[in-house]
């Protein structure tokens, strides 16, 4: 086994012949609308003049378009490049991530279940679930049913920044981006469209240091963290690493994207003298497997 994020095309394991790799095959690229080769629209703050009374005007056009499902955005061409690692923002994709996190996720569940290292599957931070629902399908295609996946998101958003605890997210602006805020029930019919939303998909509703401590998993096989900021990394962090088995994997999206995160991580592997290697998944992501006490 090689620690990467996309394994060779000759592994067994990853080569599309059967049903089970077609059918996961067609579920990434669904989750991302890449077969579709879907337009990407980023959104954009409405343009207008600087000033109180512009910011009102703005403010209220942007009730506005909320209250018809609309909002201000500029078009890019699709890109399979861009898809591939997660540079574009897919319109209705339920996932952003780009297909080399996908296949990585695929990489690190399908390594637990074989080599049979215990512990649930948790992403925090799911945006519109796409991630976790890849998750769920891995576990229905390969018959897996002892274990549940983890859909922890507070469902409104990120948190405005603690400057007093976290200084590191000082500036952060993530709090107020309202495309990041994806409702519960949102991310419930995704997961029921997809014929995967049962008793093996667990939700944490809720911002992380209130919920993450209190989950009720004993151990986690897989743990992918998507909180952007220092605070929301570390909630991570110090919640779920002691619970993740050794020889399972823990997933950092933004390490390299978002300042802040890389020196969450960082102090955290500092704190407790974590030497496992960091493997990159793409320009942004990195993940380790831990094999220390």
């Amino acid at each position: 086994m090689t620690n990467s994020a996309s394994p060779p095309a000759t592994d067994p394991v990853y080569s599309i012949h059967q049903p089970i790799d077609l059918y996961l095959e067609l579920l990434k690229k669904s989750l991302l609308r890449y077969a579709m080769a879907e337009r990407v629209f980023l959104p954009q703050q409405i343009p207008g003049r600087r000033g109180h009374i512009a910011q009102v005007i703005r403010h209220i056009a942007r009730l506005v378009l909320k209250r018809r499902d609309l909002q201000f955005a500029y078009e890019i061409p699709f890109s399979a490049e861009s898809r591939d690692v997660g540079r574009d923002w897919p319109s209705t994709a339920e996932t952003m991530i780009g297909l080399r996190r996908l296949e990585n996720v695929q990489y690190c569940v399908q390594h637990v279940i074989e080599k049979q290292i215990p512990g649930d599957l948790i992403e925090t931070g799911v945006w519109r679930g796409g991630a976790t629902i890849f998750m769920r399908g891995m576990l229905r295609a390969l018959g897996v049913t002892n274990r549940n996946v983890w859909v922890a998101d507070s469902f409104q958003g990120l948190p405005p920044p603690d400057a007093a605890n976290y200084p590191a997210d000082i500036g952060d602006s993530h709090w107020s981006k309202e495309e990041l805020a994806v409702s519960l029930k949102v991310v419930q019919d995704n997961f029921r469209r997809y014929g995967l939303l049962d008793d093996q998909v667990k939700f944490l509703v809720g911002w992380f240091r209130d919920t993450l401590p209190t989950c009720s998993a004993k151990e986690f096989a897989v743990v992918r963290l998507d909180g952007d900021m220092y605070e929301s990394t570390m909630d991570g962090l110090r919640s779920l690493y002691p619970k993740l088995s050794e020889g399972g994997y823990i997933i950092v999206d933004d390490y390299r994207a978002v300042p802040s995160c890389k020196q969450a991580v960082e102090d955290y592997r500092r704190e407790f003298k974590l030497s496992d290697p960091l493997e990159p998944v793409d320009w942004t992501a990195v993940f380790w497997q831990k094999r220390g006490g």
